[in-house]
């Protein structure tokens, strides 16, 4: 199937034989359904803490901070905002030239609420030699439209989210990165004041990225009395997957080639594990807020953080109370009821095992990274949730899993997934590190049966593409998770341009 030439293609990319022959085989065979057991509640599986357990685990961070472990911050940023434009695409290529629909209207009748607005009014009076209500007045909506997202303008279309204003303040506009620049310093700085933060970004961004950290960087260390660290990567070649045709066999472009396409955001799990942070703190690029309502944000950070390093060092005294050998009965039992109680990990079969087995079982649970997922309730926001769901040993732990990773012709699971009580913001707070300093090898504990198969097009011909295991479900499935409850405050995603219209998105400009 594969022919000389493609083996070259494959070096280039790093790639090997095998790998593509089991990408291949994913798109016949697809990908099993996760078994569950249940959605996570309150109930079942999600910590709900009380204001003074939450100033206990504050203080817990506050009390690592002063401590030699690396933090890190870890921002996916990598996507273009292109899906945030769409409908204003839509209407640049549209029969009627004047606002039509709900989202139009609301577009342009607030367009000077906008963080973005000074910056387009200006390219609009380069451009086309009149500001935004003249044109308005003059019915050329368009070419208001064309200079946001065209390249002659904002080129907005075809930005990453990460570069684009989100917020006006009184003196200035924020994009989306000097945002998480002013979060990371409100609950990651360590005691030297140091902030690190690390971007994944698209290679083509990368001079806009270190053009605007050239930009702000001392601006912002000024004013939050920090001195930042900031780093960048791209998707590795070798985590693009192979396209295919509707009869499942390699997809060739007009020259013949094989086409590959991204992984997925499950592909930075390689990203993440050439990080050498002992505690890393993930979230969207696009989940920000200004900062006059950052404290809610920032607090539960803190709630988050101190969760997993009060479990850390739990679980940390287990393993040496293990490796020493100089443990009793009792101990053992109550290391169980930490996996059980603490780590949500059931296993029916430990009551018959012997106690040697049990001190294996339970050392091998212990040594795994470990996660803190931030939970917000259901509104209705798109999205996977958290979930118990086996294992391939047959024990049940915490799970945040995607719809496509559920069998939707199960009643149960069906019924499981649409009414889950909470959903997955991307708020996760990880340690990378065992009890020894040393980093865990994160692409050890991905499930590779976990993925997405979808179907896009290449010069007007379908293919169908997969994707990785995702980041925050097949790639850390085989972590120890633990599941807090946060307010929905915390949770601001910019999905489409108008939702920076939300009030959330609006305060500094009152």
């Amino acid at each position: 199937m594969l022919k000389p030439k493609d083996l070259l293609q494959l070096k280039a990319k790093n790639l090997t034989e095998s790998r593509i022959e089991e990408q291949l085989n994913y798109f016949i065979k697809g990908f099993p359904f996760l078994k569950i057991k249940s959605s996570a509640s309150v109930e079942r599986g999600i910590l709900r803490l009380a204001e003074d357990e939450q100033d206990r685990y504050i203080k817990s961070w506050d009390d690592y901070l002063k401590s030699e472990r690396k933090i890190m911050k870890f921002v996916p940023a990598s996507g273009a905002a292109s899906r945030m434009f769409k409908d204003l695409f839509a209407f640049l290529s549209a029969s009627y030239d004047t606002p039509v629909t709900d989202f139009e209207r609301d577009f342009f009748d607030r367009i000077s609420d906008f963080a973005f607005y000074e910056a387009l009014n200006s390219i609009c009076m380069a451009n086309e030699g009149a500001d935004i209500p003249s044109l308005i007045a003059e019915g050329r909506y368009k070419d208001i439209m064309a200079n946001l997202l065209e390249a002659k303008g904002l080129g907005y279309g075809s930005l990453p989210k990460g570069l684009l204003l989100f917020h006006r303040y009184r003196e200035e506009a924020r994009t989306a990165m000097e945002e998480h620049l002013a979060e990371g310093a409100m609950y990651a700085a360590n005691s030297e004041h140091a902030v690190s933060i690390h971007f994944t970004i698209s290679p083509e961004h990368l001079p806009l990225f270190e053009r605007l950290v050239e930009e702000k960087k001392a601006a912002c260390e000024k004013k939050y009395d920090v001195t930042y660290d900031l780093s960048f990567s791209t998707q590795q070649a070798n985590t693009d997957t192979i396209a295919v045709d509707m009869a499942n066999a390699p997809f060739r472009d007009v020259k013949g080639r094989l086409v590959f396409r991204p992984g997925g955001h499950g592909a930075l799990i390689q990203n993440l594990d050439r990080l050498d942070g002992d505690v890393v703190f993930i979230k969207n690029i696009d989940n920000v807020v200004p900062d006059g309502i950052k404290d809610v944000t920032v607090r539960f950070k803190k709630v988050l953080a101190g969760v997993l390093v009060t479990l850390q060092e739990k679980i940390f005294e287990y393993v040496r109370l293990i490796e020493s050998g100089d443990y009793t009965h009792d101990q053992i039992e109550e290391m169980i009821y930490f996996l059980q109680d603490a780590l949500c990990i059931k296993n029916p079969e430990t009551k018959f095992l012997e106690d040697v087995e049990l001190v294996l079982y339970i050392k091998r649970k212990l040594m795994r990274p470990l996660r803190v997922c931030g939970m917000v309730k259901n509104v209705g926001e798109p999205g996977g949730g958290p979930f118990l769901a086996y294992n391939s040993d047959d024990t049940v732990s915490p799970q945040i899993l995607e719809s496509s990773q559920i069998d939707m012709n199960n009643p149960d699971a069906k019924e499981a997934f649409e009414h889950g009580s909470h959903f997955n913001p991307v708020d996760l707070v990880c340690a990378l590190k065992d009890v020894n300093g040393k980093k865990y090898n994160l692409p050890d504990y991905v499930d590779k049966n976990t993925g997405f198969i979808s179907e896009k097009s290449k010069d007007g011909r379908a293919l169908k593409a997969l994707e990785l295991p995702g980041l925050w479900n097949g790639s850390m499935s085989d972590w120890n998770t633990v599941f807090v409850e946060v307010p929905i405050e915390t949770f601001n995603p910019v999905k489409a341009v108008n939702d920076l219209l939300r009030p959330q998105h609006q305060q500094e400009c009152r």
